[in-house]
């Protein structure tokens, strides 16, 4: 283990699994939580993030909130962050407050 928390060499990914209406994150190949959503025309409704427990803090929440909130901006879209946790994340990352439909 590091000093920042994290092990050396533990890969992070994020993909839109969108026939389960959810980001996904996957530590070193394993599904380690998710963020699920509702779509609306131009929006993205987060409506629910979790992170198995055996990967609480390790960044991997963070991770899967910046991971997806990028696929939304590189999708043009706005984000509605009804999930606490995304709505927390963006309130600590002033520069993804654009994202947030009004």
């Amino acid at each position: 283990m590091r000093p920042d928390g994290h092990s050396p060499g533990m890969s992070k990914e994020v993909t839109d699994n969108a026939e389960a209406s959810r980001y996904e994150i996957r530590v070193d190949g394993e599904l380690a939580g998710f963020a699920q959503y509702r779509t609306r025309p131009g929006k993205i409704v987060f409506t629910h993030t979790e992170v198995d427990g055996a990967y609480e803090g390790q960044g991997v929440g963070g991770a899967l909130a910046r991971g997806a909130l990028d696929d939304v901006r590189a999708k043009g879209l706005a984000a509605v962050p009804l999930c606490p946790f995304i709505e927390g994340w963006i309130d600590k990352h002033p520069d993804y407050r654009d994202l947030v439909a009004d």
